[in-house]
């Protein structure tokens, strides 16, 4: 467990009162209009610079997941590493911290010197959409895991900025909701995890240098203008960082002015911008010694990524070169994935048949949607991945799982000039004159006030892109674009589509960058180059949040016609019986998991769970990978074989999988959530009531709740398998710390994850049933005993007592194992 603190200055080789000394006379030359420009972004993604302070300005990126930089396409793709939920479930600080070294290097070069990563947010509820972008439902894990990942991004001289401060769990309602929980509550989880990682590195903690306030509010006032900022985050905890709104989170002048907000973005236009900020400060409603210490938390964040004059650059270890990167993301992908179930048939015998059936079987999901949307130069999928590694692979889809239409695949596109891959957007104004061209390896198209092109987004007329498509089989598809306007469409001139789509009025405004309104119509495409013709007309109302910030999206889809579900169901299944193992990969899509809305149902969306069922019927040595971010009902879990929780893998999923099902290494993820079973799933309420959302709850989220209800859930907290055998032996307790002995039993090398456990059963203050107080990862051989040393802090038996942290004296229990269901070790421990 970490401890509070403030951060270490950076560059260390500054001493912190002379940095003190350097930004006070950078304060002390600026006037206050000077000032309050440096509070506000001068764009969507970037921070002014001010010659007069020696401040080069700052740019920041979306993450987590990879860095995008200030583009919202595939022009600068970008690495893309396996959701926050598959990192959190390796267990893997020195994996963890790695991964945030390629951030660190990806940002770096693309001039990123903020990445707006991670969210460590909790998964109070299963239904959460923004589930995938979290770590965990225990605080504790996300606190460990998001210190490994900002360290590592850190490490490399760029700021990562935690989010979103705080209690921001849910999506629905997410831009007024006000968050009602009790302080215990607060501080025991969803304060934990901030502490932890802005908190001292010399003590343990990750040492942030930013952090984003949440949209919500908490208690009564925003996440931007709350008292917890000024109160315990810069007062009690000590952090001398800077604190950024959501972008459009900064609502009242004069509210977020007084409070300890230091930066609201995006800009230009913000309710700190042109006039209204320096109004507030000479008619005395805003303190300008509030200003300075702004002013100041902006230019501590630039000595630290390197926009200060007159301070050496911050340290910036080597580059990644491609082949490390994409091994270190293949690695962390087999790492996290969670082997739930495993009859024996696991893993696959070389060479034999495989069924490779699903909706998610051709085309893995690599991630989730919304603002963590990036675009890497390449995805792995499992046919080629499993090809590659020996098997005979044969694919069938199985089901229809979405209703939305995929874009056209990028090797089916060529320019229409046949110069290289890709999709060709010529550009006009209103008034119908040629102003510009972009290209795009994948179709998709975004366009803003900063976008690249000749001229801002409200003043494009229309669009109208131009391929030469050719796919892989001839026969019946759906074409047609993703994006509010009109479109028409035509192949080899022939007219093939005439319509409009529309964001629904009151729509979360973020829907339009993740799952923009479609429009398609079935044609039969040849089996050769068909001349691809589409022009779009975006509607001239939309914006992205209001305002003149016009967002225009454009992308062309494209996807085979399938038959029936019944017919594609009965097709799977004899593939399967005619086959030596079949593997089903079902999972979720944009529609029912992604930022911007709650889920509403945890079942897998489409005939999936009926798809398993057939292809098991037909054979028995069937393996189910689920490709979610986040629980689903597995209603076939004790039937089926095998279980793996694939998760959102990122863009070496594919080689992943085929290595963990193959056997080439071991599946090493615990599950980072609690799973339900059907019937038994327990969903905190995420819809309030008049405006507010309270926590009733309390300390019981996730597998506290499980535990305190007496459920036994689909997979516990903290499950899972490997293909090798363990035995706890004798634990014993140290000086903070206890140690327990391990041997691996089985006839191969392994990994396994020890877990500790607290309770206390006559406890007079409220607590949990038992609580995860600590963690650690051992390897052996076979046959190998190891010793798994785990620290046990004072912190771990503290509670809040309302005005400050207490231990309540008496016995506690302490429980090692491998899941919070699996503790074979017990000790008393007297405090």
């Amino acid at each position: 467990m970490t401890e509070p603190g403030s951060t270490a200055d950076i560059p260390a080789s500054v001493p912190p009162a002379e940095l003190a000394e350097r930004i006070d006379r950078a304060v002390a030359a600026l006037d206050l209009r000077q000032k309050v420009a440096l509070l506000s972004g001068d764009t969507t993604w970037t921070v002014p610079a001010e010659p007069a302070a020696g401040f080069a300005g700052i740019t920041t990126s979306d993450g987590p997941v990879g860095v995008r930089g200030t583009r919202s396409d595939d022009a600068d793709p970008s690495a893309n590493t396996p959701s926050p939920t598959a990192l959190a479930a390796t267990w893997d600080i020195a994996l963890v911290e790695r991964i945030g070294a390629l951030l660190a290097a990806e940002a770096r070069r693309k001039d990123v010197d903020v990445l707006l990563a991670p969210t460590v947010n909790l998964h109070r509820t299963p239904v959460g959409g923004r589930h995938f972008e979290c770590f965990s439902e225990d605080p504790l894990l996300t606190g460990e895991i998001g210190t490994a990942y900002v360290r590592g991004v850190q490490g490399g001289g760029v700021s990562a900025c935690v989010k979103h401060f705080v209690a921001n769990d849910q999506e629905h309602d997410r831009f007024t909701v006000d968050i009602v929980v009790d302080d215990q509550t607060l501080r025991e989880l969803y304060l934990l995890p901030f502490e932890m990682i802005t908190g001292d590195p010399g003590r343990g903690g990750g040492g942030a240098w930013s952090v984003m306030a949440a949209y919500n509010a908490v208690n009564g006032p925003t996440a931007t203008e709350n008292p917890l900022l000024a109160d315990v985050l810069k007062g009690e905890w000590g952090w001398d960082g800077a604190v950024m709104s959501d972008w459009f989170a900064a609502r009242d002048t004069v509210g977020a002015g007084r409070a300890a907000l230091d930066l609201a973005m995006p800009g230009p236009n913000t309710p700190w911008s042109g006039d209204q900020l320096v109004a507030a400060v000479e008619a005395g409603e805003v303190p300008e010694a509030a200003i300075d210490a702004k002013v100041r938390a902006i230019l501590r964040l630039g000595a630290r990524v390197g926009a200060l004059a007159d301070l050496p650059a911050p340290a910036r270890p080597d580059d990644f070169d491609d082949a490390d990167a994409r091994e270190l993301l293949r690695t962390a992908s087999s790492a996290g994935m969670v082997l739930v179930r495993n009859d024996g048939v696991l893993p696959l015998p070389r060479g034999a048949s495989v069924a490779l059936v699903g909706p998610n079987a051709e085309r893995i999901r690599n991630l989730g949607g919304g603002s963590a949307t990036v675009y890497p130069e390449s995805v792995s999928h499992p046919p080629e991945a499993l090809t590659e590694a020996g098997f005979e692979v044969r694919t069938a889809p199985g089901v229809t799982a979405t209703t939305r239409l995929t874009r056209a695949e990028a090797e089916w596109c060529e320019l229409p000039d046949g110069s290289g891959p890709g999709v060709l957007a010529r550009i006009y104004d209103t008034a119908g004159n040629e102003v510009d061209t972009a290209t795009s390896r994948s179709g998709r198209f975004l366009w803003s006030r900063e976008s690249p092109a000749a001229i801002p987004a409200a003043e494009i007329g229309r669009i109208r892109l131009q391929t030469r498509l050719s796919v892989p089989r001839a026969g019946r598809y759906r074409i047609g674009t993703s994006g509010d306007g009109h479109t028409t469409l035509t192949v080899d001139g022939t007219p093939v589509l005439d319509g409009e789509a529309h964001l629904p009025a009151g729509a979360d405004p973020v829907l339009l960058t993740m799952a923009p309104p479609q429009v398609d119509a079935e044609t039969e495409l040849p089996d050769g180059p068909a001349e691809v013709v589409v022009d779009f007309v975006p509607a001239r109302s939309e914006t992205a949040f209001g305002g003149d910030d016009r967002v225009i999206i454009s992308w062309l889809n494209c996807a085979p016609v399938l038959a029936d579900d019944d017919t594609e169901i009965a097709r799977a299944a004899e593939l399967a019986a005619d086959s030596d193992v079949a593997v089903v990969i079902v999972g979720t899509t944009e529609e029912v998991e992604s930022e911007g809305f709650d889920r509403t149902s945890l079942d897998l969306p489409g005939r999936q769970a009926e798809l398993v069922d057939a292809v098991l019927a037909a054979n028995p040595r069937t393996v189910v990978v689920v490709n979610s971010g986040a629980p689903v009902l597995m209603p076939w879990l004790d039937r089926v074989p095998a279980t793996l929780l694939g998760w959102f893998g990122g863009q070496e999923m594919g080689h992943a999988l085929a290595d963990v099902l193959s056997g080439a290494v071991e599946p090493g993820g615990r599950a980072p959530t609690t799973w339900g079973a059907p019937g038994t799933v327990i969903i905190p309420d995420n819809i309030g009531t008049d405006g507010k959302l309270a926590y009733t709850e309390g300390l019981d989220i996730g597998y506290r709740a499980y535990l305190r209800d007496g459920v036994e859930p689909a997979v516990p907290f903290g499950h899972g398998l490997g293909y090798t055998t363990w035995q706890f032996g004798e634990a014993t307790l140290g000086d903070g710390e206890v140690s327990v002995q391990i041997t691996n039993t089985g006839e191969r090398e392994g990994s396994q994850v020890v877990q500790a456990y607290l309770s206390r059963s006559d406890s007079q203050v409220r607590r949990a049933t038992a609580w995860l107080v600590g963690f650690a990862r051992v390897e052996a051989g076979p046959g190998q005993t190891v010793t798994a040393t785990i620290p046990l802090t004072d912190r771990a038996f503290r509670h809040w007592a309302g005005d400050g942290w207490a231990v309540e004296p008496g016995d506690y229990e302490l429980r090692l194992g491998t899941s919070v269901a699996d503790t074979p070790v017990a000790l008393t421990i007297t405090r």
